[in-house]
């Protein structure tokens, strides 16, 4: 092709002879640029300036509050008690339900296998406050030591109360090392319960992972 035919589209840039033909950015480029701007402005108003954006954790939290309702929907309303923390003992699947629940709120102080950080070594065989297995629920839902352990009824529902004792009962024996020594008394052995949890509650379901 003839020079004649493309000196109206060169650059005029000259460098030790070469010439530059001038190739503009085509259109549908700058507008995909243009609208990546717009988001970016967009995602950053309403996720971190504005009252309806939600974090990761926020919906990390959400999602593992439906899968907690669709999962005790198959339990119903469950007593927190020392029957019904029993009844849960030996069922692993509602276990890692309490596993869940206790990962989620309780590491801080007792650790991430309840070997105690803050707050007392759970898997020993000494308890501050434990005298039978319902104290559990009593603990956790009404707090301790003057709020060194605080209430968690407004923050957890019963059926998560329930779970997450039976959870924390279930350690016992474990004897994990952590910083703190065995504190309190020896209660006397967990009740073993009359029938499994599954007797009355058919369903099996997942725990959220």
């Amino acid at each position: 092709m003839s020079d004649k035919k493309y000196k109206d589209i060169l650059t005029g840039h000259n460098y030790d002879g070469i010439q530059e033909y001038d190739n503009p950015t085509p259109g549908w480029w700058w507008l995909v640029f243009h609208c990546c701007i717009a988001f970016a402005v967009c995602y950053f108003v309403f996720f971190h300036i504005s009252i309806y954006g939600w974090t990761r954790d926020e919906a990390y939290s959400a999602e593992v509050k439906r899968n907690f309702d669709k999962q005790f929907a198959a339990l119903g309303q469950l007593e927190v008690n020392g029957e019904t923390i029993a009844r849960f003992l030996n069922e692993p699947q509602w276990l890692d339900v309490g596993r869940t629940v206790f990962q989620t709120n309780c590491i801080s102080c007792h650790g991430k296998q309840g070997e105690g950080l803050v707050g007392p070594n759970m898997t020993d065989d000494r308890y501050k406050n434990i005298k039978q297995i319902g104290d559990f629920g009593t603990v956790i839902s009404n707090g301790a030591a003057k709020g060194a352990m605080p209430a968690w009824k407004t923050r957890l529902s019963p059926n998560e109360i329930v779970l997450v004792a039976s959870y924390v009962a279930s350690l016992r024996g474990q004897n994990l090392s952590g910083p703190r020594p065995p504190e309190g008394d020896v209660p006397p052995p967990w009740p073993v319960p009359d029938k499994p949890a599954d007797a009355e509650t058919p369903a099996k379901p997942d725990a959220p992972k």
